[in-house]
């Protein structure tokens, strides 16, 4: 075989990196060029050697894989002239209804286009009425995580920096000083009479201390809830500069990722809980996931009654009276338990499957998460009072 330098092979494999950073992946020229290397010392037999040599370069963190299997699905293709012309001649027995896009199509779409569009092209100038179109950032707040293209996620990320998280605060037992205290403090009233040599005795209160509400976040990062997942850690990671966050990813497994998240940078802390969870985009074991939060972490993290988000589309295969047992428990040891299923997002939604009929009757507020309308909605939500959830209700709607 010739090496990959004397042929086109490694224009390809550079162009292939430039598709892949257009895609949204981590890709600089130290590892385009890895990756011409990997290929020359791996050599080319078959399209899945090919592959998987270069997914053990350029694919670092689990949340990249489908992203870089539609990319090299797309680019290395070849279809030979009779196939591409069979399938021009051929005619159509049954028309398709439209497929709904993949997550992450849109982001692959615009990196093709972005990447290969010729440069003599000129941009049309497309003149509207701003009268009757809607301005980016509306169209930004209801897009779907999942249909967003790279430049949007990096608009969204950035939008969810800056949410106004909400500064409520819950009272508890230990007393500070506070001059309008209803308990007066003898030992600091002697302390400040030492001042006049206990001429005068200044009178000193004590009232209850305040503190941000903390809060518990169980997110699932399995295949389903993928493209939901870091869009969620970068609100938590925002969440976490203005009060107690302790995060915990499950998928098959359950992970603690709260010393993680308090790196400073958003990107920094994402990469390094990317490096700590094993089972990103995995299978879902949410009974087996709560009932290890429950045995080994409630009572050290759920010890100040803190706020629970729990965050899953509840599709669990083993359904049973363990994970009805597991919620009850949680909801019991928390102030709020508040679920974030992104299947919300779908108007004609119907608690129908047995995980979610399971985990209904526990939770205080069910709430959408698939875009930054249902973030800032949940920023809201925080800070206003609880309101009664009837999940009951709902269970027997969705048996109508």
């Amino acid at each position: 075989m010739r090496p990959a330098h004397e042929g086109r092979l490694a224009a390809n494999i550079l162009y292939f990196g430039r598709l892949l950073r257009a895609a949204g992946l981590t890709v600089g020229p130290g590892v385009m060029l890895d990756a011409v290397t990997a290929v020359e010392v791996a050599g080319v037999g078959t399209r899945q050697d090919l592959y998987w040599t270069l997914h053990a370069v350029f694919v670092k963190r689990h949340e990249d894989h489908d992203l870089f299997d539609a990319v090299f699905a797309r680019f290395w293709r070849r279809r030979a002239p009779a196939e591409k012309l069979m399938e021009l001649l051929s005619p159509v027995a049954v028309p398709r209804a439209p497929e709904p896009p993949k997550p992450g199509q849109r982001r692959v779409e615009e990196a093709f286009w972005g990447i290969s569009r010729p440069p003599e092209v000129e941009e049309q100038q497309v003149s509207l009425d701003a009268r009757l179109t809607a301005s980016d950032q509306d169209v930004l707040r209801t897009r779907d995580f999942a249909q967003m293209s790279a430049e949007e996620l990096r608009e969204a990320r950035r939008r969810i920096a800056a949410l106004r998280l909400p500064q409520d605060t819950i009272r508890t037992r230990r007393l500070i000083a506070d001059p309008r205290g209803a308990r007066p403090d003898f030992r600091a009233s002697l302390r400040a009479s030492l001042a006049t040599g206990g001429a005068l005795l200044p009178l000193k209160r004590r009232g209850p201390r305040e503190r941000p509400t903390p809060v518990v976040a169980l997110l699932d990062i399995s295949g389903s809830m993928a493209d939901y997942a870091r869009p969620v850690l970068h609100f938590l990671h925002a969440l976490a500069t203005r009060r107690r966050v302790d995060t915990f990813l499950f998928g098959t497994r359950l992970t603690n990722v709260t010393r993680a998240l308090r790196h400073r940078d958003a990107d920094a802390a994402l990469t390094e809980v990317s490096r700590l969870v094993p089972d990103w985009s995995g299978g879902t074991r949410i009974a087996t996931s709560l009932r290890a939060f429950n045995k080994d972490w409630s009572r050290r993290v759920l010890a100040q009654t803190p706020i629970v988000l729990l965050v899953t589309d509840g599709l669990e295969r083993d359904a049973d009276e363990t994970l009805a047992q597991e919620m009850g428990r949680l909801q019991r040891s928390c102030l709020r338990l508040v679920w974030l299923n992104p299947l919300l997002r779908y108007s004609g939604f119907e608690p129908r499957a047995r995980g979610i009929r399971a985990m209904l009757p526990y939770v205080d507020d069910f709430r959408p998460v698939h875009d930054l309308a249902s973030l800032e909605a949940l920023v809201a939500a925080l800070a206003a009072p609880p309101v009664p959830f009837a999940g009951r209700k709902l269970l027997v709607a969705g048996e109508e």
